[in-house]
């Protein structure tokens, strides 16, 4: 077996291990670009290995999608196979672990209009609404995102090098920040992720009221209700077993109070939303809503986003993550939020995660409600953190405590 393949191996075993952590008898179900066969296919044997009782994989082809877009009647946009969904559900109470394989060709549907993404994108999130917000939001199953590189995603990223040059160099770039060149990987990734609970633990400790973000074209309050929770990526399911929804991860996050958002934020990474870029862009937010936004690139995608329901307008999460991490020393921009806001803090528009809120299986709906939690049918990170990033924390009596300086930790 070549080096390469060795680390594609231990890759597909970490994803298993530690990223669905795969239980005897459960069923796994895998969604991937049809490239990655020879990747998807470590997995699925590692899946079996792990006891897995059927892996099935749903190979998809993003070409076929970029046709729908161009050629579709609007009546085929707005089309949805309804019965896909359904199984989805089923396959969730079922307790089925799923992994989507990603691989972003960030300018495949650059030239497409942005009205007819905003039509397809908006009903195949309202079609899922109940699969994201009761079975991932919530964390009720085991579910990964990992990526695999593209010609075009890698072209993209080194831009100098031919294409097989630039693919062998995502690769490399990969397997360092996704920590597959550790000697044990999967042990690897259990010390990450104690490491990140942690952090966790120390700021819910603290119970900070609000977080202060100062930075070049940012000044931005957050605030945050009482009853918010820090986490990492370290997730428990309903059946009591850890997992890890994204890899890599280097972030701890929680929900802001819906109403308590002021001020204005600026982009520090491009965010690819749709196969469209929207890059140098900014949010103005008062009593938690954007009132105003401007983008030097992508502006009718962000026009669109905002749009998608009246929750797209409030954040849904604050993540904090230090400059000084593995993706933010590797001086790239992925042109991938799964890797890009791991490499700098970010907030996200829309919905909130119902994990973040404490003690949440005994709050109501109406509960929910009162605390300022944000529903709403999309959730989009994007960057905002850079190495002059300073974060103030103010707790219950006013005072004021650094938690960031400079980009990195400070508590």
């Amino acid at each position: 077996m070549s080096e390469f393949e060795s680390k594609l191996d231990k890759y597909a075993e970490a994803v298993v291990k530690v990223g669905l952590n795969i239980q005897k008898g459960q069923d796994v179900y895998i969604n991937a670009p049809v490239f990655a066969t020879n990747f998807t296919r470590k997995v699925v044997k590692h899946a079996y290995m792990a006891g897995a009782k059927q892996v099935l994989v749903n190979y998809h082809d993003d070409e076929v999608d970029l046709l729908k877009y161009q050629l579709a009647s609007e009546e085929g946009l707005k089309a949805f196979p309804t019965w896909r969904t359904k199984g989805m559900i089923e396959m969730a109470d079922n307790n089925t672990a799923f992994l989507g394989i990603r691989s972003k060709n960030p300018e495949l549907l650059k030239d497409v209009d942005p009205e007819r993404l905003a039509t397809v994108d908006k009903v195949s999130r309202t079609e899922n609404r109940e699969y994201s917000q009761n079975y991932i939001s919530t964390g009720r199953i085991s579910w990964t995102l990992v990526s695999y590189p593209s010609p075009e995603w890698a072209t993209l990223v080194f831009p100098k090098l031919n294409e097989e040059e630039a693919i062998e160099k995502l690769w490399d770039a990969m397997f360092e920040v996704t920590r597959i060149n550790k000697e044990n990987p999967v042990e690897g990734w259990k010390e990450h992720m104690h490491g990140l609970e942690t952090r966790a633990e120390i700021l819910n400790k603290k119970k900070y009221k609000k977080l202060h973000y100062k930075a070049s074209g940012t000044d931005l309050t957050i605030e945050l209700h009482k009853d918010h929770k820090w986490m990492s990526a370290n997730f428990t399911n309903a059946k009591g077993v850890k997992f890890v929804p994204n890899m890599p991860t280097e972030e701890v996050f929680t929900i802001p109070f819906k109403n308590g958002v002021n001020g204005i934020v600026a982009s520090t990474k491009p965010l690819n939303y749709n196969g469209r870029l929207i890059n140098n862009f900014s949010l103005t937010f008062k009593e938690g809503k954007v009132v105003d936004f401007k983008a030097e690139e992508g502006y009718d995608i962000l026009k669109n986003l905002l749009s998608i329901d009246e929750g797209a307008k409030y954040l849904g999460e604050v993540a904090l993550v230090p400059h000084d991490s593995p993706i933010s020393n590797s001086d790239l921009v992925f042109y991938d939020t799964l890797y890009d806001e791991n490499a700098s803090c970010h907030i996200a528009l829309g919905n909130a995660l119902q994990t973040c809120v404490e003690n949440v299986k005994e709050k109501s709906k109406e509960d929910l409600e009162a605390m300022g939690f944000n529903e709403s049918l999309t959730h989009v990170d994007f960057m905002i953190g850079s190495g002059e990033l300073n974060i103030d924390g103010e707790t219950e009596d006013g005072t004021k405590e650094p938690i960031f300086r400079a980009g990195n930790w400070v508590i």
